[in-house]
């Protein structure tokens, strides 16, 4: 199988670095696969999941903040906010923090709060949602 380098790159730390023979992306229109060869390309992503494929056929998800990709030369890379294996997630933690973003949100907050207020809640969600399909039980 054909394979391409890929780095994921969170705001503070490198997540992934390897060969991988597919990737999907979260995008404003769906999701997007890439494989190798594929042609250059620079895309946004959206909150939501990743999935790679590793040459041994292992499949790897992680939640994924928003951030951007960068398709060249059969190279790969991946920026974004933050990225967490489904393993690392603090299911507590995320449930806080969807709790505390409907707070905001079912109130009278400022537009900025409430800005703020939905993409913590978009996130928290995000988390919460590939914790419980991807995570170990």
């Amino acid at each position: 199988m054909n394979e391409f380098n890929l780095h994921i790159i969170e705001a503070d730390n490198d997540f992934f670095e390897g060969k991988c023979t597919s990737l999907v992306i979260p995008t404003s229109d769906g999701m997007y696969g890439i494989q190798a060869k594929h042609e250059n390309l620079v895309a946004a992503i959206d909150i939501g999941v990743i999935k790679y494929t590793l040459p041994d056929g292992s499949r790897c998800h992680a939640a994924v903040s928003n951030g951007i990709v960068k398709v060249e030369n059969n190279n790969v890379l991946v920026l974004v906010e933050s990225a967490e294996n489904p393993e690392d997630i603090d299911e507590a933690r995320a449930r806080e923090e969807e709790a505390a973003a409907l707070d905001v949100l079912g109130g009278k907050a400022d537009r900025l709060n409430y800005r703020a207020a939905k993409g913590i809640l978009a996130r928290a969600i995000n988390r919460l949602k590939i914790k419980k399909r991807y995570g170990s039980l």
